[in-house]
């Protein structure tokens, strides 16, 4: 190339970046998924997964097979099975990585050393399935939502029931400690996001705006904003400190079942069912089955709500999306009998 074509194309590549680059720093970062592994845990139906705080291990709970089952990330192996009596609906680790709680459908909350995975406690006291569980920051409290319309607080220690909070008028379909401790979040069936004082378990504030059931929410890393979702296809951003709605989310989704915050508080996954998917759809044709898939799972960034990448791998609902705390991971269950592991960029 002669010396006048080359100087003129670097002239043309450099007006190319300076137009391209300032598009791109508006754009924000993005936020991308892809599978690093399936695999198919559990006889049946899954209901959540949840890491662990250094990020090594993943658990997995089966509603159908009756086990909590932990799985190293580094190579997928099984290192310890979690036996219940009934099947498992809701799981948490504590902040220091030696318990994991579980809440099962046989009312009950239970309190496992995982060291050698032996059941250390049980708890009871809730008149229905326990669809949640959570262990607050310093590990001393758990919290446990269920059928039986309650949020009630219990003391890690010794397993004394501290508070029964009552106040939702259906399911209490999840609950969430804010990262400082001193509240904890409910969501629930009868369409509101509640938050209680950890302390004494006094209301403090209810978040009204769903048009049907609000299936999950979680607090974001600082502790400002709580994400919810649910059954009227929206995931909506609430302002804890005065309760006012300060986004709302749609593309897609029929009923969401799982937010997740990143460590970093920038990005938030969901995951849920399509809209007019009916689970797995099987086509017959030449004598061959194909799976027809739609987005089940989607990556939305905080700032703006802007919509980053929908996720089809997964052929029917997803029950529960879990970000690992490092950052590296997402991981999902789905009704399709599989877990798949993220790696993130």
């Amino acid at each position: 190339m002669s010396q006048p074509l080359a100087a003129s194309a670097r002239s043309i590549t450099g007006l190319v970046l300076l137009i391209l680059t300032p598009l791109a720093l508006a754009q924000g970062p993005v936020l991308r998924a892809r599978v690093h592994r399936s695999f198919a845990p559990h006889e049946g139906v899954l209901r959540e997964v949840a890491f662990s705080p250094d990020s090594q291990t993943l658990a997995t709970s089966g509603a159908v097979d009756r086990t909590v089952k932990l799985w190293r990330i580094a190579d997928g192996k099984l290192q310890r099975t979690l036996t219940h009596p009934e099947g498992v609906a809701s799981i948490a680790f504590s902040r220091d990585g030696q318990w994991l709680v579980s809440g099962s459908y046989d009312h009950a909350v239970r309190i496992w050393r995982l060291r050698d995975g032996a059941l250390v406690r049980t708890l009871k006291g809730h008149g229905g399935t326990v669809w949640s569980v959570a262990i607050s920051p310093d590990g001393q409290r758990i919290a446990s939502g269920g059928e039986d319309k309650t949020v009630r607080m219990w003391r890690a220690s010794d397993g004394g029931a501290l508070h029964v909070m009552t106040g939702h008028t259906l399911n209490v379909w999840a609950v969430g400690f804010s990262p400082d401790g001193l509240h904890v979040g409910s969501s629930s069936f009868d369409k509101t996001v509640k938050i209680w004082r950890t302390g004494t378990g006094a209301l403090v504030r209810t978040l009204s705006g769903h048009e049907e059931a609000v299936v999950s929410m979680a607090f974001s890393p600082k502790g400002d904003l709580i994400a919810s979702s649910g059954d009227d296809s929206t995931v909506r951003l609430w302002r804890v400190k005065d309760g006012a709605q300060v986004a709302k989310m749609t593309g897609g989704s029929d009923h969401i079942y799982s937010v997740a915050f990143s460590p970093d508080g920038q990005w938030l996954a969901s995951g849920g069912r399509e809209k007019g998917a009916l689970g797995t759809l099987w086509k017959q044709i030449a004598g061959r089955r194909l799976i027809s898939r739609s987005p089940t799972i989607r990556l939305w960034r905080v700032r703006d709500g802007k919509l980053i990448q929908a996720l089809d791998d997964h052929t029917n609902d997803v029950w529960s999306v879990a970000f690992s705390p490092d950052g590296k991971w997402l991981a999902s269950s789905s009704e399709d009998g599989s877990v798949k592991l993220w790696r993130l960029q």
